[in-house]
């Protein structure tokens, strides 16, 4: 799979709490048009324990196949459903990536200085595993300028797809996002970038990656993730319709 060109790739994020739950999920996934997983494991209740973590990680990859699997721990502070240790975070992600059995790993930008991301996105590349770099505002969209270079930061600090999502007020934010992923994306590029204006006002970046320049864009199976999630299948349909 090709990321940063043509249609964008649908990812599809599974919430699951208890380990059935989470393989009713990835079956129904199995009937629906999207690209690539993501596994929300911020929402698994056994997350802290990491024998029950390897061993679920295995059943999700037999049942996924060969469909790319991303792995995320969106922490409380960037909308996630828990709170862990910064030390607990950094070996949950290294763990599973010498796993093998996942294709990407999230790391917040907020998590520590950038000398520690740097290290663990060195260690994560050393296992094959591509690295996001990310950062959530619930709250509101920085301006035009402040997006671009926290997308070029995390870029100098190794992500394969940095990962701005935002929350706009009104339609000036959506116009300030989708200006600066193609900002990026014609001035900038060293890498593929996702971005995204949430709920319902920033539905339009959702659908216009091609345009603008984002690589993946969300969309929901049965429960969404974040506010403004279209579902999966119909926006797998969509972005080929636009095409």
């Amino acid at each position: 799979m090709k990321l940063g060109e043509g249609i964008p790739k649908v990812a599809v994020p599974f919430v699951g709490s208890e380990d059935e739950d989470i393989k009713k999920e990835i079956s129904y996934l199995k009937t629906i048009n999207f690209d690539l997983a993501e596994w929300r494991i911020d929402y698994y209740e056994y997350v802290e324990n990491m024998e029950k973590v390897q061993k679920i990680l295995v059943q999700i990859r037999n049942i996924l196949g060969d469909i790319p699997l991303i792995f995320t721990f969106r922490t409380a502070k960037e909308g996630g459903k828990k709170e862990i240790t910064t030390e607990y975070y950094e070996k949950l992600e290294r763990t599973v990536a010498a796993t093998g059995n996942i294709d990407i790993v999230d790391i917040e930008l907020s998590t520590g200085n950038d000398e520690f991301i740097r290290e663990m996105v060195d260690e994560l590349h050393r296992y094959g595993v591509k690295v996001i770099i990310s950062s959530h505002d619930f709250q509101k969209t920085p301006e035009k300028d402040e997006l671009v270079s926290k997308m070029c930061k995390m870029q100098e600090l190794g992500a394969d797809l940095p990962k701005i999502a935002v929350m706009p007020s009104d339609a000036q934010d959506v116009l300030n996002l989708l200006t600066a992923t193609e900002e990026m994306t014609y001035y900038h590029y060293k890498t593929p970038v996702i971005t995204i204006s949430m709920g319902a006002l920033g539905i339009i970046s959702r659908i216009a990656g091609e345009t603008f320049g984002s690589a993946v864009t969300f969309g929901s199976a049965r429960t969404a993730s974040a506010p403004g999630q279209l579902k999966a299948d119909e926006l797998y349909k969509l972005l080929r319709f636009i095409r």
